[in-house]
């Protein structure tokens, strides 16, 4: 019995970070909608910001939160359509590069305390950045053949690179240096 109230407190506990990380998603996503590039696909999103953080703070819960999160913005900005589909997963995605890069790839544990830090964090971006890129581009270009591929693609690589190295990298350092903030994508010995 013990056990299954654990699960259960740990699974509500759970469900309120994958709601908080929505409501900041949302708050962040949602003015920035008018800054369009490509009407109805494609803005300038400097929420993209907050990817490396809830892949690497907040894990699984937050790649989907971001993914979620995304989808609801689409709804709300009038801009849902199929290629949200391609979006939701992207938007998994990207988040999930760097949890996967931090947990399963790097040797050392998540720090950007050093310039090699800096560059598996930037490689880690780029990579990112691409993957949304590949996966969305050709479902937009399959569908709406009207739509600038070319531009489509930069403009994801670019939001997809850009926030996170310019915003994310110092907000993550503040989360983990100033507010002591732990990485979930760890799986070496805390610092």
């Amino acid at each position: 019995m013990e056990s299954k109230n654990k699960r259960f407190q740990q699974g509500f506990h759970t469900a309120g970070i994958f709601l908080a990380l929505v409501v900041v998603y949302l708050v962040l996503a949602v003015p920035f909608r008018v800054m369009t590039v490509i009407p109805g696909f494609t803005e300038i999103r400097p929420v993209q910001l907050l990817k490396p953080v809830y892949g690497v703070f907040f894990g699984i819960p937050g790649c989907f939160a971001f993914a979620v999160g995304n989808l609801i913005g689409d709804l709300l900005g009038d801009s849902l359509r199929w290629s949200s589909i391609a979006g939701f997963a992207a938007n998994f995605a990207g988040p999930f590069v760097f949890w996967l890069f931090w947990s399963r790839v790097s040797k050392t544990p998540f720090a950007l305390r050093t310039g090699g830090d800096l560059l598996k964090q930037l490689a880690a971006t780029v990579a990112s950045g691409a993957v949304e890129a590949l996966l969305i581009t050709p479902v937009v270009m399959l569908v709406y053949a009207d739509v600038d591929a070319g531009l489509f693609a930069a403009t994801v690589f670019l939001n997809g690179t850009v926030f996170p190295l310019l915003l994310g990298i110092p907000l993550m350092i503040l989360m983990r240096e100033e507010f002591g903030f732990r990485p979930c994508a760890n799986r070496h010995a805390p610092l």
